[in-house]
């Protein structure tokens, strides 16, 4: 096969070439700016259907794997910020997979889709800008393609893992805390995650296999303070992690929500309701069994 992967110089989609190109796959990379490992540069928040199209042609599927920031504040209202990052370069880009006769897709999507599906009185998508507009990019992405062009979206959870210099967005600041002298404190609650080399090789699957549904992926479900006991070692700084009250996190979260408002600003996951989830077990069943150990080390290695 010839696979275009959009995002391709990121930390997934890195990994994800990697895959392809060792299971003896064609690969073309692209990215928003010279990167190295990208074939192609494209800015997919302004690229055209014709555009896309130009460089589909000849390819048999399509990886999207360009990342936002959904904890960015922005000024109200930010509904069409995320939508036009998050959902419509999507609709474009497989409106023009479907028109060159692409025959498979897959999309980097968000466990919180997963979240909404299973746990709907938790009202993900009226709470959260980021995860309505994950919604509507899974729905949509299936739309544009049609019947002929199956899309799976694989529901990323927090993902390890090094390409480069590419790390994951969120690890800088808790690599600087580990490393500080600052107490380690973490809530009840946790997180599934996996390594981006697991991500790539469910990508893989699903493209080889014309797979179209929503797949769930975790190596290991993690409480919070066994995952950042692991950060800790790995940074050097092996030290025990302290409960965090409950009532002290949903303090902190409503009090940076009003200081939002204040403001006049949003992020994509609404603080006034963030402890809701940092207290919950994010949890994936069933999980791969793969260790996180090698990715962990691999992204505080630095």
């Amino acid at each position: 096969m010839r696979i275009l992967v959009v995002g391709g110089s990121g930390l997934i989609g890195a990994h994800v070439a990697e895959v392809l190109r060792e299971r003896g796959h064609a690969v073309t990379a692209t990215a928003r700016t010279a990167q190295p490992g990208s074939d192609e540069l494209l800015d997919v928040g302004g690229a055209t259907v014709e555009q896309f199209r130009a460089l589909l042609a000849g390819h048999d599927g399509v990886v999207y794997a360009a990342r936002t920031d959904e904890q960015q504040a922005l000024r109200k209202p930010i509904y069409p910020v995320f939508r036009a990052d998050l959902v419509e370069p999507v609709v474009r880009l497989f409106t023009a997979a479907r028109l060159e006769g692409l025959t498979r897709g897959v999309v980097m999507g968000s466990y919180y889709t997963y979240f909404d599906r299973s746990h709907p009185q938790w009202r993900l998508p009226q709470r959260h800008t980021y995860i309505r507009c994950r919604v509507e990019q899974a729905q949509e992405a299936r739309t544009a393609a049609g019947p002929d062009l199956p899309v799976a979206v694989l529901e990323l959870p927090f993902v390890f893992g090094r390409a480069g210099d590419r790390l994951p967005n969120w690890s800088g600041p808790l690599e600087r805390w580990a490393r500080s002298r600052s107490p380690l404190l973490a809530p009840v609650g946790g997180s599934a995650a996996a390594s981006a080399r697991s991500v790539a090789i469910v990508a893989a699957d699903a493209l080889e296999e014309r797979r179209g549904d929503d797949i769930p992926i975790a190596d290991e479900n993690l409480t919070w303070d066994v995952m950042l006991a692991r950060i800790a070692a790995a940074v050097g700084r092996p030290r025990k992690v302290r409960r965090l009250p409950a009532a002290v996190m949903r303090g902190a979260t409503r009090l940076g929500g009003g200081l939002q408002a204040l403001g006049r600003k949003e992020s994509g996951i609404n603080p006034g309701h963030v402890a809701d989830l940092l207290l919950a077990e994010l949890f994936i069943e069933p999980v791969t069994g793969r260790s996180l150990d090698p990715s962990v080390k691999e992204t505080f290695a630095g």
